[in-house]
């Protein structure tokens, strides 16, 4: 059976958020729009999100990593959230396996955000209905499209190309290649769930720093330390005042 899902490079991903918006931008007038954010700063924000950005950083100082991991719906081969649906609006599709929701027969009664231990379903307060990625399915098979653009929006949109997307049972497509080389793995594969998305781990590198390379001796903006220069009468970066 065909399992269409994305294969995320933790090791290229810089964080950049260019997948975090090109799938709003695609969603706004695709199949799962509208997607609007109100008052995205205040204390009660509102909107949705089919795949964010999480960033942190593990280790201690000077031996720290930075970690940038996208998240967004798995599309589970044994997909929690399908069964727990009293209406059957969460389903998963046989003939490519990507998981979607019925905007017409969902209720909004958040069973499915329960059942998913990922928390990839997010609640549409102006719908009422529960949403998340669709891997773009609206583009992937838009016969006017050219065959290179039929992919979701963020791997598109991906400037490190980290995102991967094809059908991972497939041994010779693009993902299937890349699990296998680089020991791709499943998130929280403990939850049963066989999630269909991957995860390419990053690599270790051992960074040597040393004490002095912490420590700055001089400014070397500092005018003071140029010494003596040249009279001139051109206008130069120190003259300037009108940055």
């Amino acid at each position: 059976m065909t399992q269409l899902a994305l294969v995320i490079d933790l090791n290229t991903c810089v964080g950049c958020h260019a997948c975090v918006t090109s799938c709003k931008e695609w969603n706004t007038s695709g199949e799962a729009g509208p997607m609007a954010d109100k008052n995205p700063y205040g204390a009660d924000p509102t909107g949705n999100f089919f795949n964010r950005v999480q960033t942190f950083e593990v280790g201690v100082f000077p031996q720290t990593e930075t970690i940038h991991f996208p998240k967004s719906c798995l599309h589970c081969e044994e997909p929690p959230c399908v069964p727990v649906c009293p209406t059957g609006a969460s389903y998963k599709r046989p003939e490519d396996g990507i998981v979607l929701v019925d905007y017409d027969k969902c209720i909004g009664c958040e069973y499915c955000a329960w059942a998913c231990p990922y928390g990839a379903r997010e609640f549409d307060e102006s719908k009422k209905v529960m949403k998340k990625c669709t891997l773009c399915v609206d583009r992937i098979y838009d016969e006017e499209l050219p065959k290179s653009l039929r992919k979701p929006a963020c791997v598109l949109a991906c400037p490190a190309s980290a995102r991967i997307f094809g059908d991972i049972h497939d041994p010779e497509s693009e993902a299937s290649i890349a699990i296998n080389l680089s020991n791709g793995y499943q998130l929280m594969p403990e939850w049963g769930t066989q999630a269909a998305n991957h995860y390419l781990p990053r690599r270790k590198v051992d960074i040597k720093v040393h004490e002095e390379d912490l420590m700055r001796s001089s400014n070397p903006l500092d005018k003071e330390d140029r010494g003596q220069r040249e009279p001139t009468t051109r206008v130069t970066l120190d003259d300037s005042t009108s940055w």
